[in-house]
């Protein structure tokens, strides 16, 4: 459904806060909801329930700022004190996992993408293994950010394996981190889909979200956090291990990789494969595995992940 609010004899950025902050927060506690705001209105598309909700939370801000000089995000928070988002996931079609930064609504695109939502919320440690193009690492973190959102987690968890493809990090120019940046700036474009810029900046100043190589993660353990792995072909067994060891108390783990695609010097070592062999029957952990059919690029993609098989 639509509906619009419109604030009346108040100046609306008391309500939104400096910086629209207290609207981002409100915002965050509805995932599967659009809302736009232009000057006085606030337009909102989505469930009943959760425009219901929502416009009663925006009359309660109000009424909160009536006896207060300032609103903050923390306001927002003492509106959901006790509250948890925790009504169960349906993973159909139309469903809706987070809307972009544009407002567009981010949904799995295929029956395989369905399942790996699916999976998700049914398991903490999830496998998603297929070709180029087939949305692996973009459904994985879009999931991160709506449990982000959603205050199930505190923080997301980006990894890579710093192996190169084809170049050598060493030639680069810069530091350490401008070196890796653009090695993982495909889990930057996702993110950015997802959380404004200035947001994000914030959240990684923060640590609210990381984005690292994997010999990073060594002797951290990591609570409440999703974390995703991408590119785990090119981690040997023992890599993986020292990753998954890494799982903390209320931590969803999951890993992404495309097996075809191995840029280790030798491709026998990849653990990747392995260690979905040693793990797929263990209670808690979840396998999805894409096709060719399931890419969601380009249609020449699929056509060109065919032809390069052997």
């Amino acid at each position: 459904m639509k509906k619009t609010i419109k604030l009346e004899n108040i100046d609306p950025v008391e309500i939104y806060g400096a910086g629209n902050r207290v609207m981002e927060a409100l915002c965050g506690w509805f995932p599967q909801l659009k809302v736009t705001v232009r000057g006085d209105e606030i337009f909102l598309e989505g469930s009943e329930s959760d425009c219901t909700l929502f416009g009663e939370k925006i009359n309660m801000l109000i009424e909160r700022r009536l006896h207060k000089r300032n609103l903050t995000p923390y306001d927002v928070e003492d509106l959901f004190d006790g509250e948890r988002m925790t009504e169960k996931f349906i993973p159909r079609g139309d469903a809706v996992i987070v809307h972009g930064i544009d407002g567009k609504p981010i949904r799995a695109r295929n029956s395989t993408q369905e399942e790996m939502v699916k999976a998700y919320f049914e398991n903490d440690l999830l496998f998603a293994v297929g070709p180029a193009g087939t949305g692996k690492t973009y459904i994985a973190i879009a999931l991160a950010v709506r449990a982000l959102k959603r205050r199930e987690i505190k923080r997301i968890i980006l990894t890579r394996p710093a192996v190169e493809a084809g170049e050598r990090l060493g030639f680069l120019p810069g530091d350490l981190k401008d070196k890796l940046d653009p090695y993982l700036q495909p889990l930057y474009d996702a993110l950015g889909d997802m959380i404004p810029a200035k947001k994000l900046n914030d959240f990684m100043e923060e640590g609210i979200v990381q984005i690292a190589p994997l010999a990073y993660m060594r002797g951290r353990t990591l609570d409440k956090a999703c974390v995703i792995l991408d590119e785990a072909q090119n981690t040997n067994l023992g890599q993986l291990k020292m990753f998954l060891t890494r799982m903390g108390c209320d931590a969803k783990f999951i890993v992404t990789g495309d097996a075809s695609q191995i840029d280790l010097p030798d491709k026998r070592e990849s653990g990747l494969m392995k260690g979905i062999g040693l793990l797929k029957d263990i209670k808690g952990v979840s396998c999805i595995f894409f096709r060719n059919e399931d890419i969601v690029r380009h249609p020449l993609v699929a056509k060109i992940v065919k032809a390069f098989e052997i």
